[in-house]
């Protein structure tokens, strides 16, 4: 616990001095603010304890048992499955597909219906979650070859800024955006070890250097493949 309080007292320091030395006012409802805090650290420290414990071992066991068992197909599965399941599951993309598909509806993009919102942003986290799997699966490609990261990433990067130009305006942000919902509390701890545990098993490859990089793939292929989307979706016909 004493970890997570030193973690978030940056947060703590840059919230009083502004609240004390610029606001110059009392903290309203000290009281639920700080049961609140009480309750952020309780729960980071649970967190970061469940990382250790749980998921960083289970990823790394895993991707260590596939790389042995010598299958190249059911190695890209479990990372296909992983980077899909994970994303799926995320609560900052659930909540950020379902602000998207309202704010879509608004502007006239979809049906103002709640069925024609709720089924936007099904496709919209389904593309994303395809999107990461695809990632996952070519990082650990690369990993296998080991192909050096800075050309796949500076070539995806170019495909982003050209797909911009294209893309309808209403879903370049939402693509922007839909990269960093896929680098959260769920797939970064399952996606970093299994990056680390192959580069670890597989001779000649490094931890530092080959194990480290797949969450910059899940990052950047939601941009391509939701704007791929939009342009998809808003498509006549």
């Amino acid at each position: 616990m004493a970890g997570s309080i030193r973690d978030l007292a940056p947060i703590i320091v840059v919230v009083a001095f502004f609240q004390f030395a610029v606001l110059q006012q009392p903290i309203p409802n000290l009281g639920g603010i700080l049961l609140g805090l009480l309750s952020v650290v309780v729960g980071l420290t649970l967190f970061i304890q469940g990382l250790e414990l749980g998921l960083f071992p289970i990823g790394e066991a895993m991707a260590v048992a596939f790389a042995r068992k010598g299958s190249l197909f059911w190695l890209l599965a479990f990372a296909f499955a992983l980077g899909f399941g994970t994303t799926a599951a995320e609560p900052a993309l659930i909540a950020v597909a379902a602000k998207a598909a309202e704010v879509a509806a608004a502007a006239g993009v979809v049906g103002a219906s709640a069925a024609a919102q709720a089924e936007y942003a099904f496709y919209l986290r389904g593309t994303v979650a395809l999107s990461v799997g695809a990632a996952l699966v070519l990082g650990v490609f690369r990993i296998l070859k080991g192909w050096p990261i800075q050309y796949l990433i500076i070539s995806g990067y170019i495909v982003v800024v050209i797909l911009t130009f294209f893309a309808p305006a209403t879903i370049v942000g939402i693509a922007y955006d839909s990269g960093g919902v896929t680098t959260s509390t769920i797939t970064v701890p399952l996606v970093t070890a299994l990056g680390v545990g192959l580069a670890t098993v597989i001779k000649g490859r490094s931890p530092m250097v080959d194990g480290f990089g797949l969450i910059a793939f899940a990052s950047l292929s939601p941009m391509i493949f939701v704007m791929l989307f939009g342009m998809l979706w808003s498509a006549p016909g």
